[in-house]
């Protein structure tokens, strides 16, 4: 049985999952984001701007502000239809790639 510890509704129409023993694993590697659980998902649900990767096409970084300076950004990677967390993390700046949500009219 798989201990999912969230699964979040991109509005780029994908789910985004992980599992607790996956979080632990983030945790450990980005200790900053300790705490921030709901913003992540929140950070997924409604993000402030989502770039696909320029390294892998399946890959997109969901960016939302969460302090003066910086912005939790979310990595997540889509196979198959599924998305599952890749990482996340504190930036002060945003990684290249295509802007692909929101779109521009």
């Amino acid at each position: 049985m798989v201990d999912v510890f969230f699964a979040v509704q991109t509005p780029l129409g994908f789910t985004v999952r992980t599992t607790a023993t996956y979080w632990q694993l983030i945790q450990r590697k980005h200790p900053e984001v300790i705490g921030y659980e709901a913003a992540i998902q929140q950070g997924l649900r409604q993000p402030e701007e989502v770039r696909r990767s320029t390294q892998d096409p399946t890959v997109h970084l969901f960016y939302t502000p969460i302090l003066p300076a910086y912005q939790l950004v979310m990595v997540a990677k889509r196979l198959n239809g599924e998305g599952f967390l890749v990482t996340c993390y504190l930036s002060d700046k945003k990684k290249e790639g295509v802007r692909i949500w929101p779109t521009s009219a």
